[in-house]
């Protein structure tokens, strides 16, 4: 029992200067360079590509492969078939990556049109008739909550099924 009065002390006196560490400086100042503050993305007017990189590279990979060990599906040379069955086309902007991105709506339809193009992260599964996002209808989608993702990617995937689209997004489960 004394022991155990004594290591209990021991950690309530080390506990507070371990948690010291953890309290940011109030006086630190940026470093060289980083002075400015940082322009929001929504702002910032980067290139498709590097909006790809900051809002869908951490998940999906840089080259849109996806990780089915993280649950993540692949978007390479699969993405474009959601656009051939009813409701897909909502289900890119609605899915929380795209939906809750830091990008602004028109950022948003030029990222969902660049990767949806034939020579993009779509490749051949780019529907012939594939019409391109707008801005508006952007805003329209995105601020829908998707509450099944799921339940709603499932659907989508079985009627691609029916339609005898093939399944290739790495997923084999879905």
């Amino acid at each position: 029992m004394r022991r155990l009065l004594i290591a209990g002390l021991v950690c309530a006196m080390v506990a507070p200067a371990a948690m010291a560490r953890s309290i940011p400086n109030p006086n630190q100042r940026p470093a060289p360079g980083n002075e400015a503050p940082q322009t929001p993305i929504a702002q910032a007017g980067y290139s498709n590509s590097v909006n790809y990189e900051l809002q869908c590279a951490g998940c999906h990979l840089g080259d849109g492969t996806g990780s089915k060990a993280n649950d993540v599906p692949k978007m390479k040379d699969f993405v474009g078939n959601f656009l051939k069955v009813e409701g897909g086309r909502e289900f890119l902007v609605r899915v929380p990556g795209m939906a809750q991105s830091a990008l602004n709506d028109g950022q948003l339809a030029a990222l969902v049109n660049w990767l949806i193009r034939e020579d993009g992260m779509a490749g051949a599964s780019t529907p012939q008739d594939f019409k391109p996002y707008t801005a508006e209808e952007v805003a329209l989608l995105r601020h829908k909550a998707m509450l099944n993702l799921p339940g709603t990617r499932s659907k989508l995937i079985a009627e691609m099924r029916s339609q005898g689209i093939s399944i290739n997004d790495g997923m084999d489960d879905y």
